[in-house]
């Protein structure tokens, strides 16, 4: 795990440095997004130099938001330089996949930060490698983000909350004070868990749902109160 510091998310409080390559897997509409974001992280001083896409589907055409089609997860695999990814992938279940396939050595995974989420030291957050947080979340304080956990627009993630590896969490969920998800979960768009309650592993909750009890691993429950629906083993 990977503590932040105030520097190492507000981009324009570090001096100036060589433009850092990085390339987004997936080429659908969440790595446009991630472009967006990255273009906003570089507008706020960081250095990103986004050399284009790479996915196991190849788009339609040979360019993405401007940028080229590079290839598959193999092709990445074969670079011979040091490559940051920013893996696009909203599926848990899927992104922990790509990242099973990216294997070459050259390749890290920065956590990249919106600049305009606040994470100041005093808030103890951890982020694990790979996270990405897109615009208008709020962390509080005490929490810890395992690996490559998302936070699309506008979730809230409460004091001592732990969202483990692989956490995917769409627009305006929300995550209460002590709660914890396990590896994979995936909260839908407005999905709420309160305080203190526990979610297993590879879970979905639904758009809109209301988890006010412990849920097993492997279902997908929705409605409010929560109730497991499909049992995904």
């Amino acid at each position: 795990m990977t503590q932040l510091f105030f520097s190492d998310y507000h981009p324009s409080e570090r001096p100036s440095a060589a433009p850092q390559p990085l390339v987004i897997f997936g080429a659908g509409g969440l790595g446009r997004e991630v472009l967006v974001l990255l273009n906003q992280l570089n507008e706020a001083g960081a250095n990103w130099d986004v050399c284009g896409f790479y996915d196991d589907q190849p788009p339609a055409t040979p360019t993405v938001a401007g940028l080229p089609y590079l290839g598959t997860a193999h092709d990445l695999n074969q670079t011979q330089e040091p490559l940051a990814v920013a893996v696009a992938v909203g599926s848990s279940a899927s992104r922990a996949a790509v990242v099973a396939r990216l294997t070459s050595p050259q390749l890290t995974f920065p956590a990249l930060v919106h600049p305009r989420v606040r994470l100041a030291p005093s808030q103890r957050v951890t982020l694990g490698a790979g996270c990405i947080i897109q615009q208008g979340c709020i962390l509080t304080c005490d929490i810890t983000l395992g690996r490559f956990v998302f936070l699309n627009l506008c979730c809230t993630i409460g004091h001592d909350a732990v969202l483990e590896d692989f956490c995917s969490l769409m627009p305006h969920a929300n995550v209460s004070g002590a709660a914890r998800l396990g590896t994979g979960v995936y909260l839908g768009t407005n999905a709420t868990v309160i305080q203190g309650v526990r979610v297993g592993a590879s879970t979905t909750v639904g758009a809109g749902a209301v988890v006010v009890r412990d849920l097993p691993a492997s279902v997908t429950a929705v409605g409010v109160p929560a109730r497991a629906i499909i049992n995904e083993q």
